[in-house]
């Protein structure tokens, strides 16, 4: 699986420990930036290329991380082919593939509060499949044609 990562500067630690975690279990990883610790960025400069490659289908989901989560997803969305959840615990991480078939993570770097949570989190959100029924119908709602 393919995975495509990017962060703003409130994001790089939580995004360094991630990429370990997915090398680690044999993910193919594309890392979209930052890394230049004690540097500030706008969020969106890192998002846009993150998420573009998912939305291109080059890379099957993204990972996102900014401050809030909040501009990340809101940036994110503006994808046709994009669904991102803005994830602050595990319920929701896997609500947000099961029900939402969400292909983009986006995590607020202020709101997961440890190492061990955020880590559980992209693993259950990448672990979760879609269950399609109902949710699929919805899902197809999303996108304006």
């Amino acid at each position: 699986m393919k995975i495509a990562i990017g962060s703003d500067h409130t994001g790089v630690e939580y995004k360094h420990l991630i990429i370990k975690l997915l090398v680690k279990n044999g993910y193919h990883i594309k890392d979209f930036g930052f890394s230049n610790y004690g540097k500030k960025v706008d969020y969106p400069d890192f998002i846009h290329p993150t998420v573009e490659s998912v939305d291109k289908g080059e890379m099957d989901f993204g990972i996102i991380i900014c401050g809030s989560g909040n501009g990340a997803a809101m940036t994110a969305n503006k994808y046709q082919k994009i669904r991102a959840a803005l994830v602050w615990n595990k319920e929701v991480a896997f609500l947000a593939r099961k029900h939402n078939n969400a292909n983009v993570l986006s995590l607020p770097a202020h709101f997961v509060k440890s190492e061990k949570e955020v880590l559980e989190i992209v693993e259950i959100f990448l672990k979760t499949d879609f269950e399609g029924g109902r949710h699929k119908r919805r899902v197809e709602k999303i996108p304006i044609k």
